[in-house]
């Protein structure tokens, strides 16, 4: 299928690895131009080699921190210098910490906050308007299954990215009339190096062998399994879509049937 986005100018966020990573070699392999960062320069730098020795496409690596304003518009600036503007956003961010109510503060929300959320509407409002000019435009925000159906040990998660739902969904409304559709995915298990390596922390913990780990974790899945990273990847090249151009303001679980809700 023809997503119809060849040489469409995407920019990724934290996408050095796991699902930001996939995602971006997904669109590459669409034929965009795709813009990929990370806070570590050596993780960047590899992940841009690796998209580019698989789809010859033009890649561009920078090092950002998406929590901070002055990187972030560095960034952003120089992407506009070089290929006139940005038609595909796609937000993401690493999770906060896991934990109950009674293990964080009010900084830690803070915290929580300004990763997911206020870093997601900082970057929106930076491409809006060269957006609203062209009438074309993709905003996708990755968030989680947690901003949907609250997982107990995630409360900041389930907290901040919560927030993401509701800005994306007032988002949509606004833009719609310009072409430029807003949506979220959230997606549940999926079998990325982080996932990996806290199945390495249980089998090092005592708690069980790494079969034990998946097998505990794909019980809760209807589909009896975790995802890929390129299921994953194929959905929000959809939403990234042309053929996509009809469906804003939705927030959508890629999760196997884990949430239970009917919305």
């Amino acid at each position: 299928m023809d997503l119809k986005i060849k040489d469409k100018v995407a920019l990724v966020t934290a996408s050095s690895k796991g699902l930001g990573k996939a995602v971006a070699l997904r669109l590459s392999m669409e034929g965009a131009k795709v813009m990929i960062c990370s806070r570590n320069s050596e993780s960047v730098l590899k992940a841009k080699t690796e998209i580019e020795n698989i789809t010859s496409g033009i890649v561009r690596a920078f090092v950002t921190d998406v929590t901070n304003n002055n990187q972030v518009s560095e960034m952003i600036n120089t992407i506009v210098a070089e290929f006139g503007g940005i038609d595909i956003l796609v937000c993401n961010a690493g999770g906060p910490p896991a934990g109950m109510a009674d293990d964080f503060t009010i900084d830690d929300y803070r915290k929580a906050i300004e990763l997911n959320l206020t870093s997601t509407i900082n970057l929106s409002y930076k491409v809006i308007d060269n957006m609203k000019s062209q009438k074309w435009g993709r905003i996708i925000n990755i968030t989680s299954v947690s901003a949907k159906q609250p997982i107990d040990n995630l409360i900041l998660s389930n907290t901040a990215r919560a927030g993401v739902l509701g800005f994306a969904k007032s988002l949509s409304s606004q833009l719609a009339a310009y072409g430029i559709t807003v949506n979220s995915v959230c997606p549940g298990f999926t079998k990325t190096e982080r996932v990996e390596n806290i199945a390495k922390a249980f089998v090092e913990s005592g708690q069980g062998t790494q079969e034990d780990f998946y097998k505990n974790l794909e019980s809760t899945v209807p589909m009896k399994r975790i995802g890929t990273t390129d299921e994953f990847a194929q959905t929000v090249g959809f939403l990234a879509s042309e053929g996509a151009a009809y469906i804003t303001g939705v927030a959508l679980q890629i999760d196997g049937g884990w949430i239970k809700g009917l919305f």
